[in-house]
């Protein structure tokens, strides 16, 4: 893995290792926030900051770090840049942070960074742990961004909070309940997994 291009490592975080329809990790805020693209895409953003720099500092410091305690220091790490990113929601976008609540708060628990310090970060080098951090935060974004779409488009008429159907539209009370989260989830995985399932095939068959 420490010879990984950039092209590699993109294509795995977003595609080939999805760490939502691949792994199934941290779909706990994928279902929670997903009501509204914004919401989404500031979660999004906030996860691949912390997750890339999380990587970073895990990779910079790996050979200086007990093996028995590394655990900590990797929940240390990530809590730093999760304070950072709360802080920073506060100060300049009171008003989204209310509206993420508490969630911004969990991302110190998300499996997906833990996962990536733990499996990559802690073998990898740097440059290539820093660029994994945001190729799995992009492939996470990228989820959470298709699933806000739906709901906000047919819950509320509306895409990033901009009215794009009509009056005669009917609002699906349905689709801003967790609900339809879940659905509109399952339906994702299923087609990455039809999908992949399908190209694994064909590569064997060409084989």
């Amino acid at each position: 893995m420490a010879g990984d291009s950039p092209k590699k490592i993109f294509k795995r975080g977003i595609w080939e290792d999805n760490p939502i329809f691949r792994q199934v990790v941290g779909i706990c805020s994928a279902l929670a926030v997903t009501n509204l693209m914004l919401n989404s895409l500031i979660m999004g953003l906030g996860l691949i900051f912390v997750t890339a720099f999380s990587e970073l500092t895990v990779s910079i410091i790996r050979k200086f770090t007990p093996k028995h305690i590394r655990m900590m220091v990797q929940v240390l790490i990530i809590s730093v840049y999760v304070i950072i990113v709360d802080i920073f929601l506060k100060a300049y976008y009171p008003e989204m942070s209310k509206a993420l609540g508490p969630y911004v708060g969990l991302i110190i628990t998300n499996c997906i960074i833990m996962g990536r310090c733990e499996g990559y970060a802690q073998n990898n080098p740097p440059l290539n742990s820093f660029l994994d951090g945001i190729a799995s935060g992009i492939g996470y974004t990228i989820i959470l961004l298709m699933i806000s779409f739906i709901r906000e488009l047919f819950g509320f008429g509306t895409i990033f909070g901009y009215k794009v159907l009509g009056d005669w539209w009917t609002n699906w009370t349905i689709m801003v309940m967790p609900p339809a989260a879940f659905f509109i989830l399952g339906v994702i995985v299923w087609w990455a997994r039809s999908k992949t399932t399908k190209e694994e095939k064909e590569g064997g068959a060409t084989n």
